[in-house]
């Protein structure tokens, strides 16, 4: 059975995800799709400035993992600007809300996407886990006051 592939967290949400080449017509254009977590690697190594370390712990990936998207972002911009085509910003496997985890039944502290809608111990298997650092989207969304017992 294939392991299951971690959503990627992003912190940033493009306002505008469709560019096209000027004087094209829509009937001329080819497209690139480029995935969010794509366009957040670039965010975070080209514009904030951050270590391939850092921008890797900040989208909770390795650093490999990390490389190897931003190669591809890159090559898909660079593709596109001087092959006159359209980038499309949308999909990819992410999420914008991260929890930190507790599993009471054997202690194993674990990060998941809050997104996710069946959450178990990734080393016992239980669901007996508790969120133990609610960011604000969660303290908001689960409305719990002594903690998201799950």
């Amino acid at each position: 059975m294939p392991r299951p592939v971690k959503p990627r967290r992003i912190a940033f949400m493009p306002e505008n995800k469709y560019f096209v080449p000027l004087g094209k017509r829509k009937c001329e254009l080819d497209e690139i799709k480029l995935k969010l977590e794509e366009l957040e690697a670039m965010r975070l190594k080209d514009i904030e400035k951050l270590s391939q370390e850092e921008c890797a712990q900040k989208m909770n990936v390795s650093r490999q993992t990390f490389q190897l998207i931003i190669d591809s972002a890159r090559k898909k911009v660079a593709q596109a600007l001087t092959e006159g085509k359209a980038i499309n910003i949308e999909g990819g496997n992410y999420t914008l809300n991260i929890c930190k985890y507790k599993c009471n039944n054997c202690g194993l502290i674990f990060d998941e996407a809050y997104e996710k809608e069946v959450r178990n111990c990734p080393k016992c298997n239980s669901n007996d886990i508790q969120c133990i650092d609610k960011g604000v989207f969660c303290h908001k969304r689960c409305r719990r006051r002594k903690g998201c017992i799950l």
